[in-house]
């Protein structure tokens, strides 16, 4: 990559802003505001994936502003959606609300219009602690003020055509039967049990059916009911298949990211807003799904939910934009376990910023420096902070239990890492402080040994093991390097790498005894 080949700073983000406005001067579209779009959950717990969408959408809208175009994030709450399922440690009295609209169903924590108003709530209290910027919009809202009107109108006078595509595309054949749109069921406030069957066109009117049906993993019972749906009103709604595509033109949307699992319904929206609504369809980018350390989708319903809430009181909320600004292509498994390296990845990242860290490799550098400052949302901040390893304080967190900070500050200071208090470091113990108390952080890091190191860790760790303890501890270290014939400096990046997964900490003989020698001896013995 050539220093004229940079766009933008160097990221993935950039690239795909560039992209856009190129196809948007292509496409010859007036550009005095470039929407950007991300659809909000509202039936389940919201996790990190689902923050996921929104977050990288608003680091696009960031890029096009750098660019020099005035941009805005819709968050889109899809709160008329049905409940399929209820998630896992929610009331068993959400049973009696299956099949119907997340909006019509009670909040049954009682803080919120309605169990989906909760549910956006979550991921919307996730974005605002992550600083990030949005036009909430309620699907309840948009249908019934009537924003879609005239697209669901449209759509519906060419159902049989819509119905033949989905086919061709996707293999699935009901909409050949029946027209895309779920209206909800006036006798018993389901939907998806209902079937339109027949669209009044002047009247803008769909006849349905209200029928036994499958959602999901779930078996809903229909009533029977049959009646006319109003589609100017909040009384239905579209389905997936083409519900994209008529906000896409509403809201004049030019770009929304989407996960691999609705592949085939963002195939038929495109095909909708281009053909049937002559709209060009916004710029896209793909990106796979987060999985659990088991190799699972992170699913709501499986209750393996990493949320943001939780994630926030170990990891800082600069290590989620990390996390989802590193890197957009490929599946990624995703933990609590993860959050130390992303705290100290942030830490080089800003190094490299202010140039505390060289990279010899312009363009990656450039990028690094790019990354740092997405991270940042692009409002850079004017000092450095200082480098104190969130491994370390992990560490220290589990000495210190009682007067934690002070005692844990004390040390830093001790070790030479920090010369006062320091405000910002205060609440970097703390979250490492409930890291360090909720989590066994003993993870075997891959160490590259060579014999010779190998050798001297052995000595160490039998030296450690043993039950007198030398007189200086860091210079019996130095020396058992020298006798095996390793540098010291070497050595030294092992123990770091091994102790704390970094190359660098406070000074290594007293802050093993400080971790305790026995304790350290038995993480030695594990790589020998």
């Amino acid at each position: 990559m050539s220093e004229q080949s940079i766009i933008g700073k160097g990221t993935w983000i950039d690239k795909l802003a560039h992209e856009l406005l190129e196809r948007e001067k292509t496409l010859g579209r007036n550009m005095d505001l470039l929407r950007v779009e991300s659809g909000l959950g509202a039936s389940g717990v919201p996790h990190i994936g689902s923050l996921g969408d929104a977050v990288r959408a608003y680091g696009v809208k960031l890029a096009l502003e750098n660019f020099g175009y005035k941009s805005e994030l819709i968050a889109y709450s899809d709160d008329l959606d049905g409940l399929r399922k209820i998630p896992e440690g929610f009331p068993d009295s959400l049973k009696e609300h299956l099949g119907k609209s997340v909006s019509a169903i009670p909040d049954p924590f009682d803080c919120h219009d309605s169990y989906g108003m909760h549910m956006s709530s979550l991921l919307l209290e996730g974005l605002d602690k992550l600083g990030i910027k949005y036009d909430f919009r309620r699907a309840k809202d948009t249908y019934e003020k009537g924003l879609l009107k005239d697209q669901i109108h449209t759509i519906l006078e060419n159902s049989k055509k819509i119905g033949e595509k989905i086919s061709e595309l996707t293999g699935q054949e009901k909409f050949q039967q029946h027209l895309p749109y779920f209206p909800i069921c006036t006798n018993c406030d389901k939907i998806y049990t209902t079937e339109s069957f027949e669209y009044i066109s002047d009247e803008k009117k769909v006849k349905y059916r209200c029928k036994d049906a499958t959602i999901g993993s779930q078996n809903i019972n229909g009533c029977g009911h049959e009646a006319e749906a109003d589609i100017t009103k909040d009384l239905g709604k579209l389905a997936w298949k083409v519900e994209f595509a008529a906000r896409w033109q509403a809201f004049d949307i030019r770009f929304e990211a989407y996960g691999k699992d609705i592949m085939d319904s963002v195939k038929v929206n495109d095909w909708v807003s281009d053909e049937i609504l002559k709209f060009p369809h916004p710029h896209h980018v793909k990106y796979e799904m987060f999985l659990d350390k088991g190799g699972k989708k992170i699913s709501k319903s499986l209750g393996n939910v990493v949320t943001s809430q939780t994630w926030l009181k170990y990891g800082s909320p600069k290590s989620i934009l990390l996390l989802l600004y590193k890197r957009i292509s490929g599946a990624r498994e995703l933990g609590f376990e993860d959050i130390p390296s992303l705290m100290d990845e942030y830490n080089e990242l800003e190094n490299i910023f202010f140039g505390k860290i060289k990279i010899d490799n312009p363009a990656k550098e450039t990028k690094m420096k790019g990354l740092y400052e997405y991270v940042n949302l692009l409002n850079i901040p004017k000092t450095l902070t200082p480098y104190v390893s969130y491994r370390l304080l992990i560490e220290l967190s589990r000495i210190f239990k009682e007067k934690r900070t002070d005692l844990v500050m004390k040390k830093l200071i001790d070790y030479g890492i920090l010369k006062n208090p320091e405000p910002q470091i205060e609440d970097l113990i703390t979250m490492a402080g409930n890291y360090a108390d909720d989590f066994d952080l003993q993870e075997k890091v891959d160490v590259q040994i060579d014999d010779a190191t190998k050798k001297a860790l052995g000595e160490l760790a039998d030296l450690l093991g043993a039950d007198d303890e030398p007189d200086d501890l860091q210079n019996t270290i130095y020396q058992i390097a020298k006798k095996n014939n390793v540098q010291p400096k070497d050595f030294f990046k092992i123990l770091y790498q091994i102790i704390l997964s970094t190359n660098r900490g406070p000074k290594i003989g007293p802050f093993i005894l400080d971790i305790g020698r026995k304790k350290i001896s038995q993480t030695l013995d594990s790589y020998l």
